[in-house]
């Protein structure tokens, strides 16, 4: 800020300089005039014009050192009151700014709540056909139409899925409920939705848990284990997929591993982003870049940490690490 000041009072300091030249030059060129006397008087000058400098400069940086530091929000609170003109005028167009935006910020996401709302009712409206369809196929008698039939109506019910927890992602604070959960049901929930896909595909599971309860949320916990199910189910073949917990340092750890394909190494910095797909099977137009980024933003809220170990054709192993007790209150709190 010191550098900033001197830049901007750059064109005064110099002009002071020069007048403080230009009479030591008068008196050195004119003899009437006394050089040592002038000379006295331009350092006494000098060093208060110093003083004055520090002392203007602690009060003409006071608004902008609190503009700086202000957080970019809409809260003007924090910033200093304004004591010269231009620090008013730069504060009038602040806050008309930050009124315009607030506005607009209204606008969008009553716009966005309307979306989702309009949304959320499709979806929900589509599950009702689903729903029939489901148990029409259940009522086929041939076998392997069946089971491709169930393995199609599975891939749009996940996406359905996908798309209904998208929406709900931004307003995820106002969705949670932690409390005790039993890993066990919610596995063995997301197990059987996966079980005509899993048995088309000959993969097993081998479920062991050291740990039977966690504290988070039941629903959201739900669905970041169905993306990694989903995942792990996708890229594997008759190979089974272990899960496991343990209690490492008072942190549950939920283990999924797989013995599938496994990430590149060069994806690896990668899989969370939006939208991102694998760059080896680049071609695979199934995928949607959706459901790890949605896992990662839902892990996120619940303060679950996620750990990803994999070796190109050795498999993947995903690892939720769930935050202790007393950082629990936390998510609480917000």
């Amino acid at each position: 800020m010191i550098l900033a000041y001197i830049r901007e009072r750059l064109s005064w300091i110099l002009l002071f300089l020069f007048l403080q030249l230009l009479l030591l030059f008068v008196a050195a060129v004119d003899s009437q005039i006394p050089f040592l006397p002038i000379l006295y008087i331009v350092f006494l000058s000098s060093m208060l014009f110093m003083v004055f400098l520090i002392v203007r400069y602690n009060r003409e940086t006071k608004f902008y050192k609190s503009l700086r530091a202000w957080d970019d929000t809409f809260d003007l609170a924090a910033i200093t009151e304004p004591e010269h003109p231009f620090e008013a005028i730069a504060m009038d167009m602040l806050s008309l700014q930050a009124e315009r935006f607030k506005k607009e910020s209204s606008i969008r996401l009553m716009e966005m709540e309307e979306e989702k709302d309009e949304l959320l009712s499709w979806i929900h409206e589509v599950k009702t056909p689903l729903t029939t369809m489901q148990l029409m196929i259940e009522r086929m008698e041939d076998e392997t139409l069946k089971g491709q039939l169930q393995y199609e109506w599975l891939r749009i019910h996940l996406l359905l899925d996908q798309q209904l927890h998208q929406k709900r992602i931004p307003f995820i604070q106002n969705d949670l409920h932690i409390e005790v959960s039993a890993l066990e049901p919610i596995i063995f929930q997301e197990i059987r939705a996966l079980k005509s896909w899993c048995m088309q595909k000959g993969i097993g599971f081998d479920v062991s848990l050291q740990v039977t309860e966690v504290l988070s949320d039941t629903k959201w916990l739900g669905f970041i284990i169905r993306q990694l199910l989903t995942n792990a189910v996708k890229y594997s073949s008759a190979s089974d997929i272990a899960l496991q917990s343990e209690l490492v340092d008072d942190h549950v750890r939920l283990i999924i591993r797989d013995s599938g394909r496994g990430i590149d190494p060069k994806d690896m910095p990668r899989i969370f982003d939006k939208g991102f797909t694998s760059t080896t099977l680049h071609q695979d137009r199934a995928a949607t870049g959706m459901g790890l980024y949605l896992t990662q933003k839902a892990a996120n809220a619940l303060l679950i940490r996620i750990q990803v170990e994999s070796k190109p054709g050795k498999g993947t192993t995903f690892t939720l690490i769930f935050p202790k007790k007393n950082d629990v209150v936390r998510i609480i709190g917000m």
